[in-house]
């Protein structure tokens, strides 16, 4: 029997913070950086493959809130999988959650020492090292002091998103660039649409990661000190707002440059900025880009702790996690992730295209995996409401089930697309083996438990 005195979180986060954490989660290098590799491979109508993905992950969301309303404060949303499906769905989703996050925590500590390269005279390992361990100390503090920290980082991203949607929407627009409006940018190499129709589907597989994290806002909810009403109100909004951060930016990009200019690797920002002579363009995304990486960071260990705790509390990881310090944050399980982020970036420096590549692909998929499991839960849950006379939420599912199915067939047709993607086929393959290896786990430890 546990100890509720010593297991229950703070419940010190306000709306704001909540909204913040959720917004710091999805908006990190795969806007900044990512998003090159799309504009490249997809051209201008790449915009449609974000509009595309982040209709999907907006519907996912809304799914999310329809179950925070009627089990408020689990804890994490890989419990309403649980209570929908069995405890086999919560041990499979929570591993995958937490796996998939504790492999995001050394990519944005790499990404975030490769800026400080510029200006540091260390090694990439150093750096990343030194930010991760700054990042586990704000992890260790208290809840509401990691939240004000959460808030102005994402704050200060936010407001670097919008300074560039409006300088960049100026130019658009023909106010500041010398020969006028610049959307014929969108037409003038190839067509709007130069490597025909199916790639902006296929644009949808790789955009659609990019968009993952906004669940994070249902985490974060459980130490809200009303989680209800904090849930309801920002699950979908904070969805509506990265949607309309990701497609207005890439469509401003697009439009005042030339999609050709744009290289994998380096920042459309920058490009963009720098296309329209905006002196010191490169230094003043670089720091952009380091406060967007070191709040991906921050939410990332914030994420693999509260879920590791919410499965030690199921009795799906071990019981000595469930432990509080003396702030009532989950410290063991803080240290615990970022333990393994030090392992992979250890991995990074020794064998980056052995293990290092192994780990970040076999993460591809899982949260795909994750969401179909939402989904097929909510489908559940609503036919066991109707069953039992009880009323639905007040925030639900739009057009349920017909809405419900489109996301499931939405995802799958993704995961189709990857298995015929060859880059991104080994992805999928590696993603259902690390999913084969959880739900083994959970089946032994079910047996010894019987025993």
């Amino acid at each position: 029997m546990l100890d509720t005195k010593n297991t229950e979180l703070a419940r010190s986060l306000r709306s704001r913070h909540v909204s913040m954490i959720a917004i710091g989660g999805i908006i990190g290098a795969g806007l900044f950086v990512g998003s090159s590799t799309s504009i490249a491979t997809v051209g201008p109508a790449v915009v449609i493959s974000y509009a595309l993905a982040g209709l999907l992950v907006l519907l996912v969301m809304r799914i999310l809130t329809e179950m925070a309303m009627v089990r408020p404060g689990l804890g994490s949303f890989t419990e309403f999988v649980r209570a929908g499906l069995g405890n086999w769905a919560g041990f499979v989703s929570g591993w995958l959650y937490w796996y998939f996050w504790v492999i995001v925590v050394p990519i944005e500590a790499i990404a975030g020492a490769n800026i400080l390269k510029h200006w540091l005279p260390y090694e990439t390992w150093q750096l990343g090292v030194m930010l991760l361990a700054l990042m586990t100390g704000v992890n260790l503090t208290s809840t509401r002091s990691y939240g004000e920290f959460e808030f102005w980082l994402s704050s200060l991203k936010v407001a670097g998103i919008i300074a560039f949607i409006a300088i960049a929407g100026s130019y658009a627009f023909g106010l500041t660039a010398p020969d006028g409006p610049t959307f014929a940018n969108l037409t003038s190499e190839g067509g709007f649409v130069p490597f025909g129709g199916l790639a902006i589907f296929a644009g949808v597989t790789s955009v659609i990661f990019a968009l993952t994290g906004a669940e994070i806002a249902t985490v974060a909810a459980a130490e809200a000190n009303e989680p209800e009403k904090t849930i309801a109100n920002i699950t979908s909004s904070v969805a509506l707002r990265i949607l309309l951060f990701y497609v207005l930016s890439i469509f401003l990009i697009v439009s005042v440059i030339s999609w050709k200019q744009v290289t994998p690797g380096t920042s459309p920002f920058t490009t963009a900025l720098e296309g329209m002579n905006i002196p010191g363009a490169g230094t003043a995304m670089n720091i952009i880009v380091l406060i967007a990486v070191l709040s991906c960071l921050n939410s990332g260990l914030y994420v693999t702790s509260r879920v590791l705790f919410v499965l030690a509390s199921r009795g799906d990881a071990p019981q000595a996690l469930v432990k509080l310090s003396w702030n009532r944050v989950p410290a063991r399980a803080i240290i615990a992730g970022s333990a393994f982020g030090y392992l992979a970036m250890a991995a990074a420096v020794l064998s980056p295209q052995g293990v290092f590549s192994f780990l970040v692909n076999a993460s591809g998929a899982l949260m795909l995996f994750i969401y179909l499991l939402l989904c097929f839960a909510l489908i559940k849950d609503r036919k066991a409401l109707a069953r039992d006379g009880k009323p639905l939420p007040a925030i639900r599912m739009w057009f349920h089930p017909w809405s419900t199915y489109t996301v499931i067939v939405g995802i799958l047709a993704v995961l189709v697309a990857m298995m015929l993607t060859p880059d991104l086929a080994s992805q999928l393959y590696l993603s259902l083996l690390v999913t084969a290896f959880v739900y083994v786990c959970y089946v032994i430890k079910e047996r010894r438990a019987k025993r």
